[in-house]
């Protein structure tokens, strides 16, 4: 069993930034993908960003340039650093990392962005 803990949401004002890490602890075999995603009132689940063991990101195009993924493998933890936020950004975002193909979800943590 693998749980994620992902602590570093809260209130900002737009322009500002907040930094997310999520660890993921248990009985962690190869995990591959780590990524983020969220999901804001009244809309469906969407990918943040992603990485992969090697590195490679990808990211949503609302957040490119503005968002950046990162992770230490040693850690088995992932980041996501934002900055520049708008409202729009506002939403509960979720850790999700893959472990030998099986997915698994963290409970998620509010981030709220004003105007």
């Amino acid at each position: 069993q693998v749980q994620l803990v992902e602590s570093g949401g809260g209130l900002v004002q737009a322009g500002g930034s907040l930094r997310l890490s999520c660890a993921a602890f248990g009985s962690i075999l190869s995990i591959n993908f780590m990524g983020w995603y969220r999901q804001a009132p009244g809309k469906q689940r969407e990918l943040v960003a992603r990485i992969t063991g090697g590195g490679s990101t990808n990211y949503a195009e609302s957040v490119n340039g503005r968002l950046t993924i990162s992770r230490d493998n040693a850690k088995n933890t992932v980041y996501l650093q934002m900055n520049s936020l708008k409202p729009e950004d506002t939403a509960v975002y979720y850790c999700n990392v893959d472990s030998i193909g099986i997915p698994y979800w963290g409970k998620g943590t509010l981030v709220t962005v004003s105007a």
